[in-house]
């Protein structure tokens, strides 16, 4: 059977123009500048609001203040909120059911799980020997989330560490409440405050994004395990013993 198409030419692809059609986006321009607002805009040129915002929006309205910028972006953020807080609300008592379960799952732990568990967030986590020190074997573990600080120390217990053996030190940025962080620190692991080490300061940027400012800000806590290297050992071959096992499992 012959083909029909056999003698037609290819056809060309197609190329989709995906800037703003030219004539629209400077009449949008236009009518900017003689002091349209986005909505007048999308229903004069005939296009989306949402597109309509991105043709103009490098260009403000003359004589818009702050105050009135300010205004638009709080009834903006009461609308969207109104519109998507019962979607917000089920997604809420859904992602608490589910945290609930899980947890309700996990039950107990017993001691191979906990110490498990325990050797693997200190190998994410912990002080780890390197190519150019070889030999400094100390169980050395920072964090700032309190639920795995205080996993690591019932993983230490279990190996028979206690913990007045142990060393802390709160480690946290010059402009934070160190006083209060060192109190609230020192609670958690259920020690005296005064026998922290002198905290490690961070130095503060004034200019600085970051987000862990505040009150909750309380930096990170480092616990130290004297003369540990044979614990080290211990969980290097726990987690050659892991990894062997998941590279075993696939064969």
């Amino acid at each position: 059977m012959t083909d029909p198409l056999a003698d037609e030419p290819p056809s060309q692809p197609t190329r989709r123009y995906r800037g703003p059609v030219p004539h629209l986006y400077e009449e949008a321009l236009r009518l900017r500048r003689r002091g349209c607002t986005v909505p007048e805009i999308a229903r004069r040129v005939g296009v989306a609001r949402s597109t309509a915002y991105l043709w103009v929006r490098h260009l403000p309205l003359a004589g818009d203040s702050e105050e009135a910028r300010a205004r638009r972006r709080a009834h903006s953020k009461l609308m969207t909120d109104a519109q998507w807080a019962e979607h917000r609300a089920a997604r809420d008592a859904a992602r608490s059911e589910t945290v609930r379960k899980a947890a309700a799952w996990v039950e107990r732990l017993g001691d191979r799980e906990l110490v498990l568990v325990g050797a693997a967030i200190y190998w994410c986590e912990g002080g780890k020997a390197k190519p150019w020190r070889p030999n400094d074997c100390r169980l050395k573990f920072i964090n700032s989330d309190p639920v795995l600080v205080l996993l690591f120390l019932r993983f230490v217990e279990a190996l028979g560490v206690a913990r007045a053996a142990l060393r802390f030190r709160v480690s946290i940025h010059e402009s934070a409440d160190e006083a209060e962080a060192v109190r609230w620190w020192a609670d958690l692991v259920g020690v005296p405050a005064a026998e922290l080490q002198r905290s490690s300061f961070k130095r503060h940027r004034p200019a600085t994004r970051r987000q862990n400012v505040g009150a909750a800000y309380r930096g990170c806590l480092t616990v130290y395990v004297p003369r540990s290297s044979h614990l080290y050992w211990t969980v290097e071959g726990i987690m050659k013993g892991m990894g062997d096992g998941v590279a075993g499992s696939g064969r």
